[in-house]
């Protein structure tokens, strides 16, 4: 067989496994059992980048945009700047916050937590060493937990983020490292269900879709590299391809959340800051944004978390609003 014959062959076959798993998906009705609730994943940090004070816009957060379901991290580095001083204060403060509104919250915690560069050691911690970093970590680990596994607006611990994607400054993780930390947190805290994260994109999610209680993914649409510039997932990444990623790890799809659902631009090479809004808009504007919340609709998981509070804000602050408005008159569930 020549080459061309074979890589027709190969396509067919492709195309029809493909078909064959989107038949079994659609034969299996697998869809979510009520209508999709949206929550936010907030940073300080990345607030604090873009200018603003961080307990002014998690207050936005709360209180204009009316969000009941949010995404925090316990980030390492702002915690316990000194090795055994923890410093709660401001996820207190976002926590008491988030229960006065009524607001549920999924809390990070790991050494690999949500915004670049993804892992946030504190810098005092031996991160060359595995056998004098992990004993760190399940101290602050076990800190964390035994702080807020009794608050009333804790609903979700979540354990590292994307653990296994190699993307940001980060120590690899095995398996049985991330097996015990979820099992850490189990036995810390019985009462809270645990969520794993993943790639929507790069991942098959073999590793993590079973990992814990619950399961997360990303879901970016339009993204920047060198080599293509801007691209679109629109027609590579359907929404049944999700469905069947589900299907084919034994994931109910209502145990199946989208963490971090992508509500702002994915700038080339450059920070947001300094990029003009015009290029911002290229690959996040109101148009694009409504088309993400359809999707991520179809895809029938329950739940989705959009990412982008921070520049919303920041887009607020420069006198565009459209955004920001729909935000605000979104049905968040």
């Amino acid at each position: 067989m020549n080459r061309s014959k074979l890589i027709l062959v190969i396509i067919v076959y492709i195309a029809l496994a493909l078909g064959l798993v989107f038949l079994v998906v659609k034969i299996k009705n697998f869809k979510r059992s009520g209508t999709m609730i949206y929550g936010v994943s907030f940073n300080t940090e990345y607030a604090q980048y873009l200018g603003f004070d961080p307990r002014v816009v998690f207050s936005k957060i709360l209180q204009d945009w009316n969000f009941k379901h949010i995404r925090l991290s316990a980030q390492w580095n702002l915690i316990e700047r000194t090795k055994g001083d923890y410093d709660f204060r401001d996820l207190d403060w976002m926590m008491d916050q988030s229960a006065k509104k009524n607001a549920k919250v999924v809390l990070a915690i790991g050494h690999k937590t949500p915004r670049w560069p993804e892992c946030h050691d504190p810098s005092w911690v031996d991160s060359a060493s595995a056998a004098l970093y992990k004993p760190e970590l399940e101290n602050f680990m076990r800190a964390v937990i035994k702080k807020y596994k009794n608050h009333p607006a804790l609903e979700v611990w979540q354990v590292e983020n994307e653990p296994f994607l190699r993307f940001g400054d980060c120590m690899p993780m095995s398996d049985e490292d991330l097996k015990q930390e979820v099992g850490l947190v189990k036995s810390l805290d019985p009462n809270h269900p645990v969520i794993v994260t993943d790639s929507g994109e790069l991942s098959l999610w073999r590793h993590t879709a079973k990992a814990a209680d619950l399961f997360g993914t990303t879901m970016y649409r339009v993204v920047w590299n060198q080599t293509l510039g801007y691209f679109s997932y629109d027609w590579i990444m359907p929404a049944f391809v999700y469905k069947a990623k589900l299907w084919l790890n034994g994931r109910d799809i209502n145990a199946a959340y989208i963490t971090e659902l992508q509500a702002e631009p994915w700038i080339p090479d450059k920070k947001l800051a300094d990029a003009s809004v015009d290029e911002q808009f290229k690959s996040m504007n109101l148009e694009r944004l409504k088309k993400n919340i359809r999707f991520a609709d179809k895809t029938g998981m329950p739940r989705a978390y959009l990412w982008g509070a921070e520049w919303w804000y920041w887009l607020e602050s420069k006198g565009e609003r459209e955004i920001p408005d729909y935000i605000k008159n979104l049905e968040k569930e």
